[in-house]
């Protein structure tokens, strides 16, 4: 821990930005492990309930379970006897609205990655500054202690900056693929129940 001391002020900032990216990524790692089911098997026991007219029970099933899958089911239910555009518009504001709330301060872990790097690389460039200076005022006898100072603060936040963007930058492209993964869940899960609700129409008698 002395050792990271020497790098000065900036070891505190990167410090309390790398706790700030670890607590988004953790959140997130959390709401996206919660939004991930089993879509087939939801999808299945909803569609018995629909077959069968229960219409309220299917609702209760969506609300009971997490996740924008079963949202975009419940959403597709409420619109079910609306118009084609109606419905498109309605699925399509119920998609962006979950994906951005899965996507919701990934940005952060994003600026994370990349801001950590230039704040070790502005603390080299000060440690490497001070001690140009010093050597400067201290002509050609200059001691090799009046030295190590500068130069270890620039090391330490060099060293420190990129040990917070690699692992931030790890972890926003982990949870970025997470998110493409449910977003396909999502797409095949809203293909399937509009084709489900469409068969239904269609059954009744009413134009899909």
């Amino acid at each position: 821990m002395q050792v990271w001391l020497q790098g000065g002020p900036l070891v505190w900032v990167m410090l309390a930005i790398g706790a700030i990216g670890l607590f988004v990524f953790l959140e997130r790692l959390f709401h996206l492990h919660r939004a991930k089911i089993r879509s087939e098997d939801f999808l299945q026991g909803l569609f018995r309930n629909l077959e069968y007219g229960h219409v309220e029970e299917g609702l209760k099933i969506c609300d009971e379970t997490a996740g924008p899958v079963a949202y975009l089911a419940k959403t597709a239910i409420l619109h079910r006897d609306n118009e084609p555009d109606a419905f498109k518009r309605a699925m399509d504001n119920a998609g962006r609205s979950e994906i951005s709330r899965m996507e919701r301060r990934l940005v952060i872990l994003a600026t994370t990655a990349q801001v950590a790097p230039l704040l070790g690389l502005l603390g080299t460039v000060l440690g490497m500054i001070r001690a140009l200076l010093v050597m400067n005022q201290q002509g050609p006898l200059v001691q090799s202690a009046d030295l190590s100072g500068w130069l270890m603060q620039a090391l330490v936040t060099t060293a420190l900056g990129l040990m917070v963007a690699i692992p931030a930058y790890g972890g926003y492209n982990f949870l970025i693929n997470k998110v493409e993964k449910i977003v396909l869940d999502m797409e095949r899960a809203a293909s399937e129940i509009t084709a489900f609700l469409q068969a239904a129409r269609m059954r009744k008698g009413v134009s899909p």
